[in-house]
């Protein structure tokens, strides 16, 4: 997808997201009181980072209600692509060398990987 190079969210803007996908679909007047309730946004900062997310493919707001073009997984899964290949050059085993190194796996989350590469195998 063209748009995901920009994808990359601020601290304040992921709290913005999370609002959204934890409540999609949301009216906009709705959202506009949960920003002021949860960031201690007023209705202008509101819609003006609404409307740099939806202009960054990420939310879109249609006749007054918001709803996400990308799930919080999808949105997570791109960044996570994005940041192995930015870092890693594209290597996952590249990226699990380096992250074992320091913070070992346990028995569980090997397992879980060893289930995961198995069912790419299929």
């Amino acid at each position: 997808m063209v748009f995901m190079k920009n994808l990359k969210l601020g601290a304040i803007e992921t709290r913005f997201a999370n609002l959204i996908w934890e409540r999609e679909p949301v009216g906009s007047t709705e959202l506009v009181h949960l920003a002021a309730a949860e960031l201690g946004w007023k209705k202008s900062t509101t819609y003006t980072v609404l409307k740099r997310l939806c202009e960054r493919g990420l939310f879109q707001n249609q006749g007054g209600t918001v709803t996400a073009c990308l799930s919080k997984e999808e949105y997570y899964a791109v960044q996570s692509e994005q940041f192995v290949a930015e870092t890693f050059s594209g290597s996952l085993p590249a990226f699990l060398a380096a992250f074992t190194t320091r913070q070992k796996l346990s028995e569980k989350e090997i397992d879980q990987l060893q289930k995961l590469i198995d069912e790419s195998r299929r």
